[in-house]
């Protein structure tokens, strides 16, 4: 058996080289926490908190209405919510019974939802009242046996309801009576009638618990099962590159819950180790910022895309950001000229923290890498995790390259996903076990390490578009575009864009006899809302005679991206000239 090499080792500073971790589910170490801070705050949402005590009762109660409606050990019941309270309960009610939590996007469109209900094959669904009708749409196309109905407003104090009620909730359309769905009162309401002497199900740290999606290494949309050890042994990684983290601290927790970042760092993280989270139901950059002064948060995470805005907020002109312990960076990658500006800004608002750039894939649930606290490389992304390893090889093989040459990022360790569902090939090809007898993920990613173990992300050798931090694929979006009675071929790419980091644009190809029209356009743009989630829509269809093409045959996008960005350039020319003609006539009147 080859040893691994492990360069970081001599630079981890406090940060252990190995950790202890617990062997049973994520409930369980919730559970455990729960016993020793039972009075703290678990989280806060609109105003109101919750203890720890209390989340584990209304936990419990959740699960005894899970056995009630049939929850069994291994079933899936899908997730389409935003941060609040009741998705927290219902993604550990599941756990306790056993269940899978099938986590998705709720605003996905109707056709990704009737998709990732069927690929997981969930017999139950939980979403809000503004999303049922999406779900009652493609139901009958679905194994989907219950859907249950909850409401932003019952998680809310008696003042802010009223408040809500006259805002938010008057755009929100009402739902039948008669509709055959179990409104979130009724459904907790089921406990009192749970006869089971015990519904807790015994899970074990290799147990899947949850399932969340991504492209994996095609860019097909594939369901990556996760276990309890998984998300456990992230948490104590967490911590332990953290150790300036003590119970009782504040993670504002916007990042979405169907997203790992979100799910595994901002709320299983803090909740496993006794911090206290704020939960925000709908990001926007005001509502994060407001939310940072008004807890005086010591923990934010967030993609670049939001520190970028956060810089442009007016509400944050002398913020005391003093309370800050750490701020980390993920998603995408962080900008040098951007990090140096946000660092600027953390100073100029009393932090004495700068911010930590973190890597990972969805497939080890998400960071496995980060900027350490105390020695920052310019354009690196950090040193691994605890039992963490990273290698860098000759894209596809397992023949590692030297120090400071570019090639494949491989990860292996605790948080390695069990599989993707449904998809063995696909598994076997991005899970492989080499000679030093670890299983290793091939992420598809570029990068380089250095002679003291320092990774530095260089790009993605799989097709991706990233927008405002999400992941998008392009050949998913072709391949509904090419599904449509009016598309001969279709080629979607990237667009830069100052605020998302990138936009998607579509370009098409029309049969022949159909008309380049608006109104097609406006067909076509109908059709994609109807399939495609709304972070993932095109801004803009373009239409061509001809495609470019490759050698090969293959559609030449590089050739789309390298047009569209001149284009850019030859428009920004002019407003740049513009604009310094300006200031010179500024100069000259001053004279």
């Amino acid at each position: 058996m080859s040893e691994v090499k492990t360069p970081w080792a001599a630079h981890m500073g406090d940060v252990p080289m190995h950790l202890e971790y617990f062997g049973g589910s994520m409930f369980q170490a919730l559970e455990q926490v729960a016993r020793a801070y039972p009075g703290s705050v678990a989280f806060d949402f609109m105003g109101k908190s919750t203890t720890y005590k209390k989340m584990i009762q209304e936990i419990e109660r959740c699960a005894k209405s899970l056995k009630v409606l049939g929850i069994r050990a291994g079933d899936k019941v899908t997730i389409a919510m935003p941060n609040c309270p009741q998705a927290i309960y219902m993604f550990y009610a599941v756990n306790l019974v056993g269940g899978i939590a099938n986590m998705i996007h709720p605003l996905s469109a109707e056709k990704e939802i009737e998709f990732y209900l069927n690929e997981s094959q969930s017999i139950t669904a939980i979403t809000l009242d503004q999303f049922y009708n999406k779900f009652e749409h493609i139901r009958q196309n679905t194994g989907i046996v219950n859907i249950i109905i909850a409401s932003v407003k019952d998680a809310l104090s008696q003042p802010v309801r009223a408040g809500y009620m006259l805002t938010e909730g008057r755009k929100i359309q009402k739902i039948p009576e008669d509709a055959p769905v179990i409104r979130w009162k009724e459904f907790m309401d089921l406990s009192r009638h749970c006869f089971y002497k015990n519904f807790r199900v015994d899970r074990k740290a290799d147990d899947p618990a949850v399932i969340l999606y991504s492209g994996g290494t095609t860019g097909t949309t594939k369901g990556i099962v996760l276990t309890n050890g998984n998300f456990n042994a992230l948490a104590k990684q967490i911590i332990a590159t953290n150790p300036m983290f003590r119970p009782g601290d504040r993670m504002l927790a916007a990042m979405p819950l169907f997203h790992g970042f979100g799910l595994g760092v901002c709320v299983h993280s803090m909740l496993a180790s006794g911090g206290r989270c704020i939960l925000i139901p709908r990001f926007t950059a005001k509502s994060y910022a407001k939310q940072i002064v008004k807890y005086k948060c010591n923990f934010i995470a967030g993609v670049p895309t939001l520190y970028e805005a956060l810089l442009r907020l007016p509400s944050m002109d002398g913020a005391d950001l003093s309370s800050l312990k750490g701020v980390f960076s993920g998603g995408d990658s962080l900008s040098i000229e951007l990090k140096k500006k946000f660092d600027k800004f953390l100073y100029d608002h009393h932090a004495v923290v700068q911010v930590r750039e973190g890597y990972g894939t969805t497939e080890t649930v998400t960071a496995c890498c980060l900027t350490p606290v105390n020695m920052f490389k310019e354009g690196s992304i950090g040193l691994p995790f605890p039992d963490t390893y990273i290698k860098i090889v000759k894209p596809g093989t397992d023949e590692e390259v030297p120090y400071g040459t570019e090639g494949e990022i491989l990860l292996a360790g605790p948080t390695v996903m069990k599989e993707y569902m449904n998809h063995p090939e696909e598994t076997a090809q991005t899970l492989r076990r080499h000679d030093d007898g670890l299983t290793w993920v091939y992420t598809g990613d570029l990068g380089t390490m250095d002679d003291e173990g320092f990774i530095y992300f260089r790009g993605r050798a799989k097709r991706m578009i990233i927008s405002s931090g999400y992941n998008v694929y392009p050949g998913q979006i072709e391949n509904i575009l090419d599904a449509h009675e009016d598309v001969q071929m279709s080629c979607v790419i990237g667009v830069p864009d100052a605020y998302r980091m990138q936009k998607v644009k579509a370009f098409v190809m029309l049969k022949p006899g159909v008309e380049k029209s608006q109104a097609t356009k406006d067909t076509l743009m109908s059709y994609c809302r109807k399939h495609i989630a709304k972070y993932a829509m095109p801004y803009d269809i373009e239409f061509r005679d001809e495609l470019p093409k490759t050698l090969v045959g293959k559609v030449a996008y590089r050739v789309l991206e390298e047009e569209e960005l001149q284009h850019i350039q030859a428009t920004e020319a002019p407003a740049a000239d513009d604009a310094h003609a300006a200031d010179e006539t500024q100069q000259k009147q001053g004279e």
